[in-house]
């Protein structure tokens, strides 16, 4: 296969999992029972939150590709909830900064274990080798950020 065809493979691939229904049918997954403010459309707010930090809604909106507005109706709702906490920009006065609570952060470990878990039943096919080499794989080409 030559270089173009991998390259068109790999996009194919990469637009399945990018594909809305794909994302929401994995995100209802990993929701399911953990809090009725946690679902589909909250858990991009919670993941971003835990993978960089705290962020104030305007910089967590372009993390994750949703209108500021959005982000922040999804925010108010987990902070309800009590998983998100609001706090005064140590830097901007005018600004907020958003953060998980323990509850928050408890949620997020609990919704990543159930990732983890269904990658591992998916991979429990495959052979080993091939699976940690499918796994090196993914993390470089992630890392190297091919499209940042």
């Amino acid at each position: 296969m030559t270089q173009q065809g991998i390259g068109a493979q790999v996009a194919e691939a990469i637009a399945e999992l990018l594909r809305r229904q794909t994302r929401e049918g994995v995100y209802a997954e990993l929701t399911a029972g953990v809090d009725p403010a946690v679902d589909a459309a909250t858990y991009p707010v919670l993941s971003a939150l835990a993978r960089w930090g705290p962020r104030s809604a305007a910089a967590l909106a372009t993390e994750i590709g949703l209108d500021r507005s959005v982000t922040s109706r999804h925010a108010t709702r987990l902070e309800r909830a009590g998983l998100v906490l609001r706090s005064p920009d140590p830097d901007d006065a005018r600004a907020t900064l958003l953060s998980l609570t323990e509850d928050g952060q408890r949620a997020i470990a609990a919704m990543r274990g159930r990732l983890a878990r269904r990658l591992d039943r998916h991979l429990a096919d495959w052979p080993e080798a091939e699976a940690r080499a499918f796994a090196a794989a993914l993390t470089r080409f992630v890392r190297e950020e091919p499209f940042g």
